[in-house]
C-alpha cells in the first residue's frame, strides 16, 4: 500500500514493535512510562502462551486460558497503540514498514517476530505433518486425534485401524516429550472411557529423536529420567533415528524401518521468521538477525531484534541465545531501558543472559527440572520437579484470569483424571483420506 496507516501521531519518538510474543509484549509493557509512542503490530490480536499449547492440543485446556488480547493487557497504557496487520517489508531508507493496512512510520523499529516451524526444506513433510506453533495448530491436532477415533469405530480393516490409532512425534525436545507424555495419559485414563469399543492396547505412541539424548540442552540426569518416564508410560522412543519421509500414511526412518500413522506431529525444529527488506548480510544461520550486544541489527543503528529472531553471538552462545521465553523477556526489558538511555544521549548497556534453567513435564507427577535457586544449580526429577513446573508456568501466564482458570482446570483434571475439552470444532488433518473401499465395521 502507498498510503500511511491511520495512527495518531503523538509528536514523540515512535517505537514500532513487530510481533507480540514474549519479547515484543514485554518491551511494550516496559515502555509504559517512557517518553515515546509505542505501536505494536501483529497479525493476531492476542498474545499466546506457547508453552501450554500442547495442553490445548491434548484437551486439557481451553484456548482462552492460554491467550490474552493485547488491548486488554495494555488497556491502561496511554502511549500504547495496536494495529492488527501483517508486516510485509521494511524500508530502512524511508524508515517505514510496509503492512497490509498501509505504511507505518518509525523512529525505532523492533523486530520481535519470533520463530516458525522448520521443516528443513521438506515440502512433503510440511504438507502432511501437524506442527505445534500456534493456536490453530493446537486445535487442529486436537480435532484430528478425536476425529481419528470416531473414524476408527467404523472400520474393520486392521491396518487402517492402526493407522488411525497410532501417533508419531518427531523431535525429542520439550514439546515432543510433553506431547508424548500427554497422549500416554489420555490413552490410559480418558480414551478407553470415551471409546469403549476400541482396544487402546493397539494405540502406539512413537517418539523419534535424531540424536542419542532427549531434551538436548538440559542435564544428563534430566535426559535419562525423561527417557525412563516415557518408556514407563508405554511410549516407544527411537533414538539416533531420523524421519526420511512421510506421505501422510507411511513414515520411513533413516534405518529403513517404516511406521504407519495418519497423524505425525512435527516438533523437530524452528527457524527465525525474518521480515523482507533488510540486506541478506543481516541474517545468520536459521533465519535470525545478527545483532550486537545491545540487540541492534547489523549496520542499522535504529533497528533492533529481540527474542527468537535475534542471533546475539558470543563465546558462550556461538549460535545465539536459546530460542526460549526467558531470553526474549530479558532482552525486551533491557531494550526498553536502553531506548530511554538512547533518547537521553547515554551509552547503551550490553545484554547479559541470566539463565534461570529449564523445565519439562512428562505427565502427572513426573517432570524434570534444571533450575538456579539461590545462586545454586538444582537438578531434580519426579513430583517435586512437576510441582515446580506447574508453579512456574502458572505464574508466567499473562493475566490473573488465565492463572485462575488454568489452576482450576489442572485441579479438576488431577482429581478426576478427566480432560474435558474433547470436542471437534474446525478443521482436521487428513493427508490421505480413509479409502471409501475400506472394510467397514458391522454396526
Amino acid at each position: 500500500m502507498e498510503g500511511l496507516a491511520r495512527i495518531e501521531d503523538l509528536g514523540k519518538p515512535r517505537v514500532v514493535i513487530v510481533g507480540g510474543g514474549f519479547g515484543g509484549l514485554e518491551l511494550a509493557k516496559a515502555l509504559r512510562h517512557a517518553p515515546v509512542q509505542v505501536v505494536l503490530i501483529d497479525k493476531q490480536n492476542y498474545h499466546t502462551f506457547q508453552p501450554l499449547l500442547y495442553q490445548v492440543a491434548t484437551a486439557s485446556l481451553e484456548v482462552d486460558t492460554v491467550v490474552s488480547p493485547f488491548r486488554k493487557i495494555l488497556d491502561e497504557q496511554d502511549n500504547f497503540y495496536f494495529r492488527l496487520a501483517e508486516v510485509q517489508r521494511i524500508d530502512a531508507a524511508r524508515q517505514v514498514v510496509e503492512t497490509s493496512i498501509g505504511l507505518v512510520r518509525y523512529d525505532y523499529l523492533v523486530l520481535a517476530t519470533g520463530a516458525t516451524t522448520n521443516y528443513f526444506g521438506d515440502a512433503q513433510m510440511e504438507r502432511n505433518a501437524i506442527a505445534m506453533k500456534s493456536v490453530e495448530d493446537a486445535i487442529e491436532l486436537r480435532n484430528t486425534v478425536l476425529s481419528n477415533f470416531e473414524k476408527a469405530l467404523q472400520l474393520g480393516d486392521e491396518d487402517q485401524l492402526n493407522s488411525l490409532l497410532d501417533f508419531v512425534i518427531v523431535g525429542g525436545g520439550p514439546t515432543g516429550v510433553e506431547i508424548a507424555g500427554a497422549l500416554s495419559e489420555l490413552r490410559k485414563h480418558v480414551f478407553p472411557k470415551d471409546y469403549r469399543e476400541l482396544d487402546f492396547r493397539q494405540m502406539d505412541i512413537h517418539l523419534i529423536q535424531s540424536g542419542d539424548l532427549l531434551l538436548k540442552g538440559m542435564s544428563a540426569e534430566a535426559s535419562r529420567k525423561s527417557l525412563e518416564y516415557l518408556e514407563r508410560f508405554g511410549v516407544q522412543v527411537h533414538l539416533n533415528k531420523r524421519v526420511k519421509s512421510y506421505d501422510g500414511y507411511t513414515v520411513t526412518l533413516s534405518t529403513g524401518e517404516t511406521l504407519v500413522t495418519r497423524t505425525l506431529i512435527w516438533a523437530a525444529g524452528v527457524a527465525g521468521a525474518p521480515v523482507a527488506g533488510l540486506p541478506p548480510a543481516c541474517l545468520r544461520k536459521g533465519g535470525r538477525y545478527a545483532v550486537d550486544a545491545c540487540n541492534r541489527v547489523q549496520d542499522h543503528p535504529n533497528i533492533f531484534a529481540i527474542g527468537d529472531i535475534a542471533a546475539m553471538e558470543s563465546a558462550e552462545y556461538p549460535d545465539g541465545h536459546p530460542m526460549l521465553a526467558q531470553p526474549a523477556l530479558q532482552q525486551g526489558r533491557l531494550l526498553a531501558h536502553n531506548l530511554e538511555r538512547l533518547l537521553a544521549g547515554q551509552p547503551l548497556q550490553p545484554f547479559r543472559y541470566d539463565d534461570k534453567g529449564s523445565l519439562a513435564t512428562i505427565g502427572r507427577n513426573h517432570a524434570v527440572a534444571d533450575i538456579k535457586l539461590l545462586g545454586k544449580d538444582l537438578k531434580t526429577q519426579g513430583f517435586f520437579a512437576w510441582f515446580i513446573w506447574m508453579f512456574v508456568h502458572l505464574m508466567s501466564l499473562i493475566s490473573f484470569r488465565n492463572r485462575l482458570f488454568v489452576f482450576l482446570n489442572w485441579t479438576w483434571s488431577y482429581f478426576t483424571f478427566d480432560k474435558g475439552r474433547r470436542y471437534i470444532i474446525g478443521r482436521t488433518r487428513e493427508p490421505v483420506p480413509v479409502e471409501a473401499t475400506t472394510e467397514k465395521a458391522i454396526v
